[in-house]
């Protein structure tokens, strides 16, 4: 069987992203396989081979691996990629690719990179199927079939003693996806790509990370056309995992598959096979909307800035305003934000992502300082309207309001930032819960400390 050449795409001058290109079909199709992937190392397991193969007659198929993993760069744990750097590898894949829209499928953890690109690029991903995907992974009131720490503090230390191990394996793979208990050669393939995947180390670190990930609150900014599919007696990931995310994604079509196997390439692959053809099929020629897209909006505001005017003079603070205005355009040109409007001496910005948004306002605060100002910064991740090619909406009124509560030299955020930076290196305490004007409900926010 002839495996396709693996390629690079160079995300920024120091990470390259591996990724294979295949078949030909009349749709693209950008295939995230979770834990254990290697671009290569893929080849050498026969099930999973059959189930590339199966893709790649379906649509223009492209598979790739996420830095960390793989033939991408590898990272040093616990320095895992924050989601929106895991985002830029697969617009980096695209873009190296030639796919200017694709739909995105993504199997188990890969679920939390998917979604929030859905929400975020709907003019790049044209569709969204998951398989053994979960809004989150720790277990709390809205989530009881979630695993409790107890049981994270044991698969993590299986993990980091088994993985890539045969007899792990071995004992692993009667319980995960039965179909293949007893496949001649299979365990000894699946232990090798473990192998090849990453260390132990590794893996446990980015297990630990997406076991602080909560999606939840991003769900409702997926608008392109949603399949969920998982098995109904998965062992792994209870099937209330995609009751969950088929009910809070907006038109989401979920098909729970008779069975226990966790893994996609066993016994559910050619019903997994037939639902991608029907909805490859029904996407083909959807055009996604960009009324809506997830958004992390960044304001700031100087403090104070009436008494200085009245103390330096109106020229004197003009010139010091121009000088603040040029040093925050500059930040935002580095991080890749976007100026949406400037009233007086304060900023709104959007941002693709929200670490840089955080790393943005920080910059913003420090390069003020530096001209004896105070700045206040507040952020929100959500939902935002496009009007006339800007954000708006009731997103962009939440991160107004945080942005008053803050005060001079603080950078407060939403809940849903503190969320979708974990592995960013950011260090967040807790503000409290808040009113926000004429914002229903309570808000928990929390100040960044590093």
């Amino acid at each position: 069987m002839q495996v396709p050449e693996t390629r690079y795409a160079l995300v920024d001058p120091t990470v390259s992203v591996a990724y294979q290109v295949m078949g030909d079909g009349p749709i693209d199709l950008v295939y995230l396989q979770g834990f254990a992937s290697n671009v290569d190392a893929n080849w050498d397991v026969e099930p999973l081979a059959r189930f590339l193969r199966a893709l790649e007659g379906l649509a223009r198929l492209i598979v790739m691996d996420l830095r960390g993993s793989g033939l991408s760069d590898r990272f040093a744990p616990p320095n895992v990629p924050p989601i929106e750097a895991l985002m830029e590898d697969i617009r980096a894949v695209m873009d190296a690719a030639g796919s200017q829209r694709a739909v995105v499928f993504a199997t188990e953890e890969c679920g939390f990179v998917a979604v929030p690109f859905a929400a975020t690029y709907p003019d790049r991903c044209v569709g969204l199927v998951l398989w053994a995907a979960a809004p989150t992974w720790l277990r709390d009131e809205e989530a009881p079939w979630a695993w409790d720490d107890e049981t994270w503090r044991q698969a993590t230390e299986e993990m980091l003693t088994g993985w890539g191990r045969v007899e792990r394996v071995n004992h692993d793979v009667p319980l995960v996806t039965p179909s293949l208990s007893g496949v001649p050669g299979f365990t000894g393939s699946w232990a090798r790509l473990e192998r090849a995947a990453c260390t132990p180390t590794a893996v446990v670190a980015i297990m630990e990370r997406w076991a602080r990930t909560d999606i939840r609150r991003v769900l409702p900014a997926v608008h392109v056309p949603t399949l969920i599919l998982h098995a109904l007696e998965d062992p792994v990931e209870s099937a209330e995992s995609a009751r969950y995310l088929a009910a809070h994604i907006a038109d989401a079509r979920l098909e729970l598959l008779p069975g226990s196997d966790h893994l996609p390439i066993g016994m559910h692959r050619p019903a997994i096979v037939a639902f991608l053809e029907r909805f490859l099929s029904e996407v083909r020629d959807t055009e996604s909307t960009l009324e809506r897209v997830l958004a992390t909006v960044l304001f700031t505001d100087v403090v104070g800035s009436t008494e200085r005017m009245a103390a330096l003079g109106d020229a004197r603070w003009r010139d010091l305003v121009e000088r603040h205005h040029a040093s925050v355009r500059a930040h935002l040109a580095r991080l890749q934000g976007r100026e949406i409007d400037t009233a007086g001496d304060g900023f709104f910005a959007s941002f693709d992502g929200p670490a840089r948004a955080i790393r943005c306002a920080r910059a913003i605060i420090d390069g003020a300082a530096a001209m004896d100002l105070e700045v206040r910064t507040g952020l929100h991740t959500g939902e935002c309207e496009m009007i006339d090619g800007k954000v708006g909406g009731l997103a962009v009124v939440i991160g107004a309001r945080i942005g008053a509560l803050a005060s001079p030299a603080e950078i407060l955020v939403s809940q849903t930032v503190k969320d979708l930076v974990i592995g960013s290196g950011l260090v967040f305490e807790d503000a409290g819960d808040h009113e926000l004007k004429g914002v229903p409900d309570r808000w928990r926010l929390y100040r960044v400390v590093t």
